[in-house]
């Protein structure tokens, strides 16, 4: 079945939404109803949660005010990253410390093996390719940080292997680059078919999921939640609030705990053989080192999509897709004249210290966010963690700290100078990259 655009007719223009696998939509909350947990968020990490407490036997109930992976789980660029972004290992030890920077760590670079596993296991129709990361440098400082972070890395059990001169410009298909590491763990997915198919498999299991039920309140009555919609009711144990970047004011908190920003991607029609068959031939994903990055991969049909830092218009679509269509075109001459026809995006959670967010305000209600930019592979080690504790785990047994909600500081300036400083970090890489 085809996508319900009338839910949300900008993934109309997203090649994930043309492409996915069918599904159909899931109904509307209109009666109130009992749980065990309920859900807030269908996308990676709320269904990813569901799923996990439905196999262990737990009256599970998912809602979103979309449908299943409408938000940005179904809109990223797929790529299955391992590792945590932005932080060198001495910076995320400090952070967590000692006991949590083990597992954390542990957890991080097997995050896209584990989810490789588990789309296997359930057998899930997403495209799945694990060949392999390829990051590259865009100036010369850049490469001494990296090649010295790799090093730190693969005593972790990174598993990260230099490329430099020829062989990173065969690798990526680019003269642009001149080193970069390639990460053999890291691969791709099609997020939408991935979301969906994580929605299939926590029906299988025996969960309820319910689309365009936006929750308007959460109230705590006596032992049990209320969790309300515009035509339903839910009485629930426990409350999951699964909403990364798309954190509203159902929990205030959480939302200015968190700078949602804006990626995009385009992506053309099958190419040509002879157009793009040099660029990214043993079809691993790549992106660099830059502020403001650029993320590509080459599609199995010979499209290639390619990524970016982009921010929102005045009518709060994602914008910004001539600057990513010009820097597809300086990093890969052969895709001049391309005809753009997919245009898409959506909106990420980045937090203060760039690591992802356990919380427990209340009893009985958690929540995880803030992948950084890793969301496709971390967030399904989040939901399961999420799980876990709905299921009895001590604390101190799962990946991430428990922390305490804080909002970014000056988070109301960083936003409306999103788009200056968006420019200014061009700028920056741009002289690097001379």
């Amino acid at each position: 079945m085809q996508p319900d655009f009338s839910i949300d007719p900008e993934h109309r223009n997203s090649l994930w939404a043309q492409t996915a696998s069918a599904f159909n939509p899931s109904p509307i909350l209109e009666d109130e109803i009992k749980a065990d947990v309920v859900v807030v968020g269908a996308g990676f990490t709320g269904l990813r949660a569901a799923l996990h407490l439905a196999e262990s036997g737990s009256n599970v109930v998912v809602v979103d005010a979309l449908d299943v992976g409408l938000g940005a789980s179904g809109r990223n660029g797929g790529q299955v990253n391992p590792m945590l972004p932005f932080n060198t290992p001495a910076q995320i030890n400090k952070l967590v410390g000692p006991k949590f920077f083990e597992s954390l760590t542990e957890a991080s670079l097997n995050s896209a093996d584990s989810l490789f596993d588990l789309i296997r296991t359930h057998n899930i129709d997403c495209k799945p390719r694990q060949n392999g990361w390829l990051r590259v440098d865009h100036c010369s400082k850049a490469r001494k940080v990296s090649q010295k972070n790799a090093q730190i890395w693969n005593q972790l059990g990174a598993d990260m292997q230099p490329v430099d001169g020829d062989e990173v410009k065969r690798l990526s298909g680019s003269n642009v680059y001149q080193s970069g590491v390639v990460v053999p763990k890291g691969g791709s997915v099609q997020p939408l078919s991935l979301a969906r198919g994580l929605a299939k498999a926590a029906l299988a299991a025996g969960a309820r999921i319910y689309s365009r039920s936006p929750v308007s309140g959460l109230k705590r009555n006596g032992t049990k939640w209320e969790v309300t919609t515009a035509a339903g009711k839910i009485t629930t144990d426990w409350v999951i609030l699964a909403t990364n970047g798309y954190s509203d004011s159902l929990f205030p908190k959480l939302e200015r705990s968190i700078l949602p920003l804006v990626p995009i991607q385009i992506a053309a029609a099958p190419l040509h053989e002879s157009q793009i068959g040099e660029i990214l031939p043993e079809e691993n994903t790549i992106s660099d080192t830059r502020r403001i990055i650029m993320y590509a991969r080459k599609e199995q049909d010979n499209r290639m999509v390619f990524g970016g830092h982009g921010h929102l218009d005045k009518k709060n679509a994602p914008a910004g897709f001539d600057w990513l269509i010009n820097d597809a075109q300086r990093i890969f001459p052969q895709l001049k004249n391309v005809d753009w026809c997919y245009r898409w995006g959506g909106r990420i959670a980045v937090t203060e210290d760039r690591l992802p967010h356990f919380h427990e305000p209340k009893p009985g209600l958690i929540a995880g966010l803030g992948y950084n930019g890793r969301g496709v592979a971390m967030s399904h080690v989040m939901g399961k963690a999420l799980a876990q504790r709905v299921l009895g785990a001590n604390p101190d047994s799962l990946p991430f700290p428990t922390t305490s909600i804080k909002a970014v500081s000056f988070r109301s300036i960083q936003l409306m100078g999103e788009s200056t400083a968006i420019k200014i970090m061009r700028f920056m890489d741009k002289l690097e990259s001379s």
